[in-house]
C-alpha cells in the first residue's frame, strides 16, 4: 500500500524532467541545463498548484532515494584511472580552487548570515561539479529542498555569464588550449556549462576542459564523507545540549548511521569501469539513465520549494555565489601562471 503511494509523486517528478529535457533540446544554443529547467518549473507548479499530500510521499522518495542512485550510476562513467592521468596537470591549480571555495566560502558565508549548510551547498557546487555536488552533499547533511534550489540558483546564474565570457576572456589572454582547458575545468561549475565553455574556445581546449571536470568530480568522494562527520559531531552536539543522558545520546550517534553509504557505490561503480572493459555503449547509457534520473530528483526538490520561501533568503546567497565564483576564476588564473601554464 504504500508503494501506491509514491507513484503520484513519482509520476509528476518524471513528467516534469520529461518536459525539462525536451525544452533543453530545443535551445539552438545550450545555455541551460534540462535539471535546472526541471528545477524551476517544478518551482512554478508548487507556487500555482500548491502541492497536497497526494504527491507528498512519492516526491521525497524521489528528491532523496532516486537522488542518490543517480549518483551511484554516475561513477559508471568516470574511469578514475584516465582522469587521474589528465589530473595530474589541473590538480594543483584544483586543491587551490576548492581551498578557496571552502576556507573563502565559511567567512564569507558568516559574514553575509547564511546558515552553514546552504554555504557549504553553494561551495560545493562552485568548487567541485555545479548540480552533482549539491545533490549529493544535501542528503549527507539533510539540507533544506530551499536551500538546495538556492544553492542551484546560484551557481546557474554565474555559469551562464562564463559560457559567454570565459572565451573572450581566453582568446584575449592568448591562452593555448591546454591553458584555457584546465582553467574553464576548474573554474566553470556545471559539466554541461564546463562542456559549452571549452568547445566555444576550441574543440581541443573542450576535450581538455571536459576531462578536467571529471577529475573534479572525485572531489565528491571526500567531500561527501568530511560533511556526513561534520553533521554527525553537530547532531551529536546539538542533542547532549538538550538532554541529561549524555551516555546513552553519545551511544545513539554513531557514524554507521549517518555516514553516506551511497557514496561508496559511486566509487564502486567508477571502479568496476575503471578495472574492467565495459562497452562505451553500456557507460553511455548509464550516464545518460543517472542525469536523466538527477533531473527527476531536481524536479522534486522544485516542487517541494516555494518561490515565497527562497525569497525570504532575500539576495545574500547569489551574493555569495557571485564572489566565491569570482575568486575561483582569479585563483585558477593566478595558480597557472604561477606555474608557467598560461
Amino acid at each position: 500500500m504504500k508503494i501506491i503511494k509514491l507513484f503520484p509523486g513519482i509520476l509528476l517528478s518524471v513528467g516534469v524532467a520529461a518536459l525539462a529535457c525536451r525544452l533543453e533540446s530545443l535551445l539552438p544554443i545550450h545555455l541551460i541545463g534540462s535539471a535546472v529547467i526541471a528545477m524551476f518549473i517544478g518551482m512554478l507548479l508548487n507556487h500555482f498548484l500548491k502541492r497536497t499530500a497526494l504527491f507528498a510521499d512519492g516526491l521525497k522518495f524521489t528528491s532523496k532515494k532516486i537522488l542518490k542512485f543517480a549518483i551511484i550510476l554516475l561513477g559508471l562513467s568516470l574511469n578514475i584511472t584516465t582522469i587521474l592521468h589528465v589530473g595530474k596537470m589541473s590538480l594543483t591549480v584544483m586543491l587551490f580552487t576548492l581551498l578557496t571555495c571552502f576556507g573563502g566560502g565559511y567567512f564569507i558565508g558568516k559574514a553575509l548570515g547564511l546558515n552553514w549548510k546552504l554555504s557549504n551547498l553553494i561551495s560545493a557546487g562552485t568548487g567541485i561539479c555545479g548540480g552533482s555536488a549539491i545533490a549529493a552533499i544535501a542528503p549527507t547533511i539533510d539540507a533544506d529542498d530551499n536551500d538546495v534550489a538556492y544553492a542551484m540558483s546560484a551557481t546557474f546564474l554565474f555559469d551562464m555569464a562564463m559560457i559567454v565570457l570565459f572565451p573572450i576572456m581566453g582568446r584575449a589572454l592568448g591562452m593555448t588550449d591546454e591553458a584555457f582547458g584546465i582553467w574553464a575545468g576548474t573554474a566553470v561549475n556545471d559539466t554541461s556549462s564546463v562542456v559549452a565553455t571549452g568547445y566555444a574556445f576550441s574543440e581541443g581546449a573542450g576535450d581538455f576542459a571536459t576531462m578536467v571536470k571529471l577529475t573534479r568530480t572525485l572531489a565528491i568522494i571526500p567531500t561527501v564523507i568530511t560533511f556526513a562527520f561534520i553533521q554527525l559531531r553537530l547532531k551529536r552536539k546539538e542533542a547532549l545540549a538538550n538532554s541529561q543522558n549524555s551516555d546513552n545520546l553519545k551511544a545513539s550517534f554513531r557514524i554507521q548511521k549517518i555516514f553516506p553509504w551511497f557514496i561508496l557505490g559511486f566509487v564502486a561503480m567508477s571502479c568496476i569501469t575503471s578495472i574492467f572493459s565495459i562497452p562505451a555503449t553500456v557507460v553511455s547509457g548509464s550516464k545518460a539513465v543517472s542525469k536523466f534520473l538527477m533531473v527527476c530528483a531536481l524536479s522534486a526538490i522544485g516542487l517541494n520549494t516555494s518561490f515565497s520561501s527562497m525569497k525570504k533568503a532575500g539576495i545574500r546567497p547569489m551574493i555569495h555565489g557571485f564572489i566565491i565564483s569570482a575568486l575561483v576564476v582569479v585563483v585558477a588564473l593566478l595558480v597557472e601562471i604561477a606555474m608557467g601554464i598560461v
